[in-house]
């Protein structure tokens, strides 16, 4: 396999509209919740959500409280209360699961109104906080670095763990503990989050195939001149919230700390990286604001050969092999056999989960026996920092689907399974890139890489050698 770089047809933009989750999708979620809490005998979880945070909330409920705070307490029989701030305590009637509402003016905003609030602990016992019993707090990250203990280090506000702490009692001995992390309910390894159902896949599309267009419609743009606050407008729209940090910079980045477009406008020879990210997905491009080779700074003329192309190489990769089944650590091994870390000085996962939030979690790390399982929504994203050069980046989202999930998907949503084979035939057909037939991608622009971003015409793709 040679990565050249030839004319291509850009990919047509996806254009998809919004599917919500079913009420069956829903009362499944609780199911996959609850299922787990009877596995590890846990008998009440208490899920924290802020406007960062709130995923695995709104995973049970529906919904997120943007500026404020909030807790859902479940039980094992399914029934829940949610201890909501000012202006959330009208959400409850509108959530996805049925459960009362505890008014907490704690949650709202700096001086609000604070409604003769009573403490913490009074709030969470009405909210059916239970003393005696095996609770798990969930927060929104795993522990599983070997400095910390994982299963009893938890990522919500002291004041909220300390109430717990009083009404619960952490512990019956030295090894018997009533409280515990129980975000791997959700995420991690087996996590409930982890893998999704038609429904789920086709309200996920929605974001990543959204972000893809608007990815295109900036790459379409730039051009010397070119304002960062130009690129930025064309990667946000749709009122949709985005779910990481929107990226458009031309030249040197975080310029007095600042991460955000600029009026700095684009030269040529510049450097450029460009993020946007929905629920459900997200697209980067990073390369060089130059027409052909003649035209970047001359102390990184070999940049192709030296960083793009084996990024590709990587990148193509990725796509051909990864499998249902395979675990987490082979598909590491491979990005470090063709890209390796000595050499190319990446240093997080290739490729981890996506869902509301960008990154959810990785089942592919150095030594992961994680199995990758049929409805994981991954992003490919490898990132190369090779000093003395620009970046690159492709990072795209794909679904791994078995047979049965692909039936599901052709049955239930076929215009959607439709646009996943016709982004599989341009894969094949114009990039020839032999697809692992586990793959399906999730919006358009997948493997579409221009390192030469100004040329319009030209594109990474893949020369098979003849045996």
């Amino acid at each position: 396999m040679d990565i050249i770089y030839r004319k291509v047809n850009a990919p047509q933009k996806d254009c998809a509209l919004p599917v919500m989750l079913s009420d069956e999708t829903m009362r499944e979620r609780r199911e996959k919740i609850l299922v787990r809490m009877r596995r590890d005998a846990i008998e009440q979880l208490v899920i924290y959500a802020d406007v960062e945070h709130g995923s695995n909330f709104m995973y049970l409920t529906g919904f997120f409280p943007r500026f404020e705070e909030a807790l859902l307490i479940l039980q094992k029989d399914g029934s829940s209360r949610m201890v909501l701030g000012n202006e959330n305590l009208n959400k409850c009637g509108k959530a996805r699961i049925l459960s009362e509402p505890v008014h907490a003016s704690a949650f709202s905003l700096p001086n609000q109104p604070q409604h003769a609030d009573r403490t913490m602990k009074e709030l969470l016992l009405e909210a059916g906080l239970m003393p005696g019993r095996r609770t798990g707090l969930v927060g929104w990250k795993l522990f599983t670095g070997r400095a910390e203990d994982g299963l009893h280090t938890y990522d919500l506000p002291s004041y909220i763990v300390d109430a717990v702490r009083e009404i619960v009692q952490e512990k019956i001995s030295e090894t018997d503990f009533l409280l515990s992390n129980a975000a791997p309910l959700f995420i991690g390894r087996d996590g409930a989050r982890t893998t999704n159902n038609a429904n789920e896949i086709a309200h996920y599309e929605y974001g990543a195939a959204l972000a893809s267009d608007c990815m295109l419609d900036a790459l379409d743009m730039l051009d010397e001149g070119v304002t960062e606050l130009q690129l930025g407008d064309a990667l946000v729209r749709n009122g949709q919230h985005t779910n990481v940090v929107t990226i458009a910079a031309s030249g040197p980045r975080f310029i007095n700390a600042n991460m955000f477009p600029t009026q700095n406008r684009v030269k040529t020879g510049d450097p450029v990286s460009l993020t946007v990210g929905y629920s459900g997905g997200s697209s980067s491009r990073a390369g060089y604001a130059v027409r052909d080779k003649a035209q970047l700074p001359p102390s990184c003329s070999d940049y192709m050969e030296r960083v793009a192309k084996p990024y590709f190489a990587a990148y193509v990769t990725w796509l051909e092999q990864v499998r249902v089944g395979m675990s987490g650590g082979e598909l590491f091994d491979v990005i470090e056999k063709i890209l390796p870390r000595e050499k190319f000085h990446w240093n997080l996962c290739p490729g981890h989960l996506t869902a509301e939030e960008e990154w959810l979690c990785s089942p592919v790390y150095e030594g992961s026996n994680e199995p990758l399982a049929s409805g994981m929504i991954f992003q490919i994203d490898i990132i190369p920092s090779v000093s003395g050069y620009g970046g690159v980046c492709a990072e795209s989202t794909v679904l791994l689907a078995d047979r049965t999930l692909k039936g599901d998907l052709s049955a239930q949503y076929p215009d959607l399974y439709a646009r996943m084979l016709r982004r599989r035939d341009y894969l094949s057909q114009e990039l020839n890139i032999r697809l692992s037939e586990d793959v399906l991608p999730m919006c358009s622009s997948v493997a579409y890489l221009r390192p030469y971003l100004l040329d319009r015409t030209c594109a990474l793709a893949v020369e098979r050698r003849r045996d």
